[in-house]
């Protein structure tokens, strides 16, 4: 047969099967034809056995575009992308529906307008009683919008599986509803120190403790998530190498649409670094107690020795040998007194419980104080201290004390290191915005190896011969730390061992001219007239030494040796001043004073705490509580005449 003629045979046919529908048929055809012709959510239609169109609905027209008039004869590759056809993919579809009955396939296919939609396509085979095929019925639906759902779907899944994977610090996986691992993130390989292929299939019980898993909390932990959804735990748990580390650890329920469980998720934090830094402020903070602690108690002994020195420095006719023993022992608890404070201090820095009171300083100022407090250190050691300042102010923004502190505390170290009738240097400069000191000793020098670690709490230079004394290895700790906090820097240098040191401390100078400041350090006391003193403190030795100075002064003194013994002679005496000592038993301090200010007669009485603590909190306290003054053990005479004059004021 050649192409004409079969064109004319597939044209008779064409006409065939248009002219027996509708009409030809009998009624439950024709009825049938008028509900295919309804629907309009499917194509349906027919072609004849080389995939030619001879049927139409309206389905059809409504979803590829075609009239019925248009389409009908035209054969059906041109719903099809220009990539199937040149593939002959609809050819093949025609195969393997005249092939095995009937062929499904979803893809691309175009409208009338060009435009494409996602379908389903289902071609079946249509054969007549001899078996002999006479075309194919094909049903179409539009997918795209269900299709571009569950791609928007899968690609949130894919997104979420690989943010889920990508995770490093976070352990985050799936258990079955038996408890065995079915998925393993990046960050459980690194916590845990399992690969996916080494874990996946196991019982998460392989993480936990072996008494742990012996007493049964793994399945207690699924059994509580399984009854309220969720558990949450902190403990100790073990990777793959038996090592162990801190965990909190999440179990959440995971159920489907219809409420069956599908497993848990479970995910778990390692807080290993983060207990151990917990762990370490616990044990600052005991440190910070305990050392407050400490300084209050060794300042309670220390109080009525520094009475006892002052006692012996009003007596007169003492032998200079006793005057000289006199002198060492203040020396020697001066210095006591001054490691006890530094050690308050360091605990305050660890705490961050410093404050400093920012006044406009000048570095001059700051340098004679502080040869002036290490006077009886370098005296002691025929010491001399030379100063070299530039002419200009060296003016700060700075705490004047703390200043003092830290410049007092380098001359002692320089002078505890070098030897007997050496000098110190101590030279002031102007750098860039810097206000610059140095000090200087021609003492025993520093290892280079030390120059990194002198500065760390505790530590001390210890090679070499030490020409100096013992010491808790705090001083310097405490000068960088306040200098820093300062805005400075202090650095340390030496050419090695024998060759001296020098410690330059670097601070930044004020913007503004300073202004004039009046120093009252030095205004000299006024003669205090007798007046009537009571002491109340449970230490008799401490109470003791203290009433026989104020009686060697000309005062009238009584003591009490705890609070109920207060009440009973304050009425008597009506003192001028009372110092009440905080920290005894069963009627503290604050008791005392409570019950002393209720009485009437002691109205003009200059109450003074006295006591083993000295923190901005304490002294808060105290003043909140209703003293007049904060005394710190032990205390320092020219603070007694102090207080002395404020009482004979208010006695006036």
């Amino acid at each position: 047969m050649n192409e004409t003629e079969a064109r004319s045979a597939r044209d008779n046919n064409e006409a065939a099967h248009v002219s027996s529908v509708p009409v030809a048929q009998p009624p439950v055809e024709v009825d049938y034809w008028s509900l295919v012709q309804s629907i309009e959510d499917y194509a349906i239609f027919l072609l004849d056995p080389t995939g030619h169109i001879v049927s139409w609905n309206v389905g059809a027209q409504k979803l590829k575009g075609y009239a019925a008039h248009e389409i009908i004869g035209q054969h059906f590759s041109q719903f099809y992308t220009a990539e199937a056809v040149a593939r002959g993919w609809p050819d093949y579809e025609l195969q393997q529906a005249a092939l095995i009955g009937r062929f499904e396939d979803e893809g691309w296919r175009v409208r009338k307008d060009g435009t494409m939609f996602w379908s389903n396509v289902v071609i079946t085979a249509v054969r007549n009683e001899a078996g002999v095929l006479t075309g194919f019925a094909k049903i179409t639906r539009d997918l795209t919008a269900q299709r571009e759902y569950l791609e928007a779907l899968r690609q949130s899944e894919e997104r979420f599986r690989l943010l889920v994977d990508n995770v490093r610090d976070y352990a985050i996986f799936m258990l079955d509803p038996d408890g065995y691992v079915v998925s393993w993130n990046t960050g459980a390989a690194r916590i845990k120190g399992y690969t996916r292929e080494e874990i996946v299939g196991r019982h998460f019980s392989t993480f936990y403790l072996r008494e742990e898993v012996a007493a049964g909390k793994p399945a207690r932990e699924l059994a509580i998530a399984r009854q309220v959804g969720r558990v949450e735990d902190e403990g100790w748990r073990v990777r793959k190498d038996g090592t162990t580390f801190w965990a909190n650890v999440n179990i959440t329920a995971v159920y489907d649409e219809s409420n069956r469980l599908r497993g848990f998720a479970k995910v778990t934090r390692d807080l290993t670094e983060r207990r151990e830094r917990e762990e370490l402020e616990r044990s600052g903070e005991r440190m910070r107690k305990f050392l407050a602690t400490l300084a209050h108690e060794l300042r309670n002994p220390l109080a009525p020795v520094r009475n006892a020195i002052g006692v012996m420095q009003l007596e007169a006719g003492m032998s200079p040998t006793l005057a000289r023993s006199r002198d060492l022992i203040d020396r020697q608890v001066t210095h006591l007194t001054r490691l006890v404070d530094d050690l308050l201090d360091v605990g305050r820095i660890m705490s961050d419980k410093v404050e400093l009171r920012l006044a406009r300083v000048d570095l001059v100022e700051v340098v004679a104080r502080a040869i002036e407090a290490a006077r009886p250190f370098t005296d002691s050691r025929s010491q001399s201290v030379a100063t070299q300042m530039p002419a200009e102010p060296l003016v700060v923004s700075g705490d004047t004390t703390r200043l003092v502190q830290v410049l007092q505390n380098l001359l002692h170290n320089a002078s505890k290191f070098s030897p007997s009738g050496s000098r110190i240097e101590i030279l002031g400069r102007i750098e860039p915005h810097m206000a610059v000191l140095e000090v200087r000793d021609r003492g025993r020098g520093i290892p280079v190896g030390s120059l990194d670690t002198i500065f760390e709490l505790f530590v001390q230079e210890k090679s070499g011969e030490s020409l100096g004394e013992g010491g808790l290895g705090i001083g310097l700790t405490l000068c960088k730390s306040l200098i820093e906090m300062h805005g400075g820097s202090i650095i340390a240098s030496s050419a090695g061992e024998g060759c001296g040191s020098s410690f330059t401390l670097s601070l930044p100078l004020a913007a503004a001219p300073a202004e004039t400041q009046v120093d009252q350090a030095g205004v000299a006391s006024t003669a205090v007239a007798p007046l009537r003193i009571l002491l109340v403190d449970d230490n008799r030795d401490s109470a003791d030494s203290l009433a026989m100075l104020f009686e060697l002064k000309g005062h009238e003194v009584r003591i009490a040796y705890d609070g109920a013994q207060a009440l009973d002679v304050a009425p008597r005496l009506v003192p001028h001043l009372a110092l009440i000592d905080l920290a005894m038993p069963k009627m503290d301090g604050f008791a005392t004073l409570a019950a002393l200010r209720e009485m009437p007669a002691l109205a003009g009485t200059v109450f003074a705490a006295m006591t083993g603590f000295g923190h901005a909190s304490d002294r808060e306290r105290t003043q909140a509580a209703g003293f007049d003054a904060h005394l710190v053990k032990p205390v320092d005479l020219a603070l007694f005449e102090a207080l002395l004059e404020q009482a004979q004021a208010r006695r006036g």
